[in-house]
């Protein structure tokens, strides 16, 4: 089986580099575009095949050619609050440095050490907007790839592999309406929002009354409430955010909570559960490059919500989740990785990436001839 050139090879050093200098670079989500560009220079400068910005503004960058395709899609985006970038022994502090531009990073350093057969290609993606409802980038390149294998780049540990995500809705709950004297029985607009959250939460224990695995139950956070007044009348706004088990649609929910007629409710930010296969060519290969770095390989369930929400129902390949860092960080002001970690699931990415480039390619040539 012939090989093609390979990108130069990332050293540990250039990869702990790489890490502090796009943590080092700010990209909420909607405002990505110089960490972008730092990234596909970054790609452009280690001999890529290609590196681009495509039209969502997603950093792309690719190694090899062919027709088969192993994803790595990573979100470049973080969630908003200045983390400052800073090292404190092996320990680096920034936004990003575990969600999920740690998993990132780890994607674009291990690919340029994989030798890979003729006909297949690497493609590391940063994606835009994942932290945003709107998964912009991972909707985009949707369209743009069909992968024979798929990883996305989140917080798992080095040595966990993330087989499935809980799913998610945003309500939007409005009431408005004539003012009563405090005195009388008609319902404030506090008491109004209080009545409609007390339903939503006998619709959710009722739901999990007879569910014992966390992964299978109905999570449900009360996310911002308002309510005001102007002269006679009042209003209440409530922002009610629902992470969905595998069997529960968000039809369902909408559909389940209907308010009264004195109320409106609009959902966005749907997306269904997805788990994904076990037992896959991708799943075994992690499990052994895991052990060879002398861990012992486990599988998670996030109650989260990933860009694998969205391209897993449409690239129906096997496919995981994976990247190094604690998740519990994800989003807190202490967010910080351990760079050894850092470099362990570079190593455990990237004998990955050999096993499963050679299993592809080894099919593709036995179907040829």
């Amino acid at each position: 089986m012939s090989k093609i050139n390979t990108p130069a090879f990332t050293t540990n050093i250039e990869a702990e580099n790489l890490l502090q200098d796009l943590v080092s670079t700010p990209s909420l989500s909607h405002h990505e575009q110089d960490a972008v560009h730092l990234l596909v220079d970054w790609m452009q400068n280690k001999g890529y095949s290609e590196a681009y910005v495509d039209e969502a503004g997603n950093a792309v960058g690719i190694i090899g050619s062919g027709s088969n395709d192993i994803v790595l899609l990573g979100h470049i985006d973080t969630f908003p609050g200045v983390v400052p970038v800073r090292r404190k022994g092996r320990l680096l502090y920034g936004r990003g440095t575990v969600d999920a531009k740690g998993p990132l990073c780890t994607f674009a350093a291990a690919a340029t050490r994989v030798e890979l057969p003729t006909d297949t290609r690497l493609i590391v993606i940063g994606a835009v907007e994942e932290e945003a409802a709107t998964s912009k980038g991972a909707r985009h390149v949707t369209s743009c790839f069909s992968p024979r294998c798929c990883i996305i780049g989140e917080p798992s540990q080095w040595d966990r592999i993330t087989l499935g995500y809980k799913g998610r809705l945003l309500l939007d709950w409005q009431w408005s309406g004539p003012l009563a004297h405090s005195a009388g029985l008609t319902l404030s607009p506090a008491e109004q929002a209080l009545a409609y959250w007390d339903e939503v939460r006998a619709y959710t224990e009722h739901y999990n009354s007879d569910k014992e695995k966390i992964f299978d139950q109905l999570d449900v956070s009360l996310r911002d409430i308002n309510t005001g007044q102007d002269g006679a009348f009042g209003h209440a706004r409530m922002t009610i955010g629902f992470r969905l088990p595998p069997r529960l649609s968000p039809a369902s929910i909408v559909n389940g909570l209907k308010p009264e007629s004195s109320a409106t409710v609009k959902p966005y930010g749907a997306e269904q559960a997805f788990v994904a296969d076990r037992d896959t060519v991708l799943s075994r290969a992690f499990r052994g490059a895991i052990r060879s770095e002398g861990g012992q390989p486990r599988f998670v369930y996030k109650t989260g919500t990933a860009d694998m929400n969205v391209v897993g129902p449409v690239w129906n390949c096997p496919i995981v989740a994976y990247g190094p860092g604690d998740s519990a960080l994800d989003h807190t002001p202490e967010e910080h990785i351990h760079l050894d970690e850092y470099l362990r699931a570079v190593n455990v990415l990237a004998a990955c990436l050999q096993r499963v480039a050679s299993d592809i390619g080894v099919k593709a040539s036995s179907t040829v001839e």
